[in-house]
């Protein structure tokens, strides 16, 4: 539940989100939530986090499928598969399958939310980013074995 629940409900949510982004905006729209600080913006990310290297996208899904291989066999080894390090793996999984739904269909990652000083980003962006960094609490402050 703790590693299985974040990867579906974070998946889902990932890509409707992403779906009513293309749905009702034209690419290169952006829409004003606190204009001059935060904004809606779609647009269709080639690359990485940044825009790095730009129209990888058979190296970016082999990546995916390494990783998230390497995640479910570090889940199916966990001590506890009912912690916080199996929910952290769950974002991780879940954000990298987000982004991979949308580099396997489309060839592009579709972004949305952005701040003005920092790239345009996605759900998935932010699961992978918090799951990482929860992971990294735990296993080098916190000092959890997995």
């Amino acid at each position: 539940m703790y590693f299985y629940l974040p990867i579906v409900l974070f998946l889902l949510l990932d890509q409707l989100v992403k779906y009513l982004v293309r749905a009702s905006m034209t690419l290169g729209q952006s829409i004003p939530v606190v204009p001059g600080i935060f904004h809606l913006t779609y647009i269709e990310n080639p690359g990485a986090a940044f825009g790095i290297l730009s129209n990888q996208r058979i190296l970016f899904l082999l990546m995916t499928v390494v990783i998230v291989g390497i995640l479910f066999y570090l889940y199916l080894h966990l001590r506890n598969p009912r912690s916080l390090t199996a929910f952290s793996l769950g974002l991780v999984i879940s954000g990298a399958l987000g982004n991979f739904i949308d580099r396997f269909f489309r060839g592009t990652v579709t972004d949305l939310f952005d701040f003005r000083i920092w790239p345009v980003f996605n759900i998935a962006d932010i699961c992978i980013c918090i799951g990482l960094a929860l992971l990294c609490y735990l296993l080098i402050i916190k000092g959890e074995e997995l």
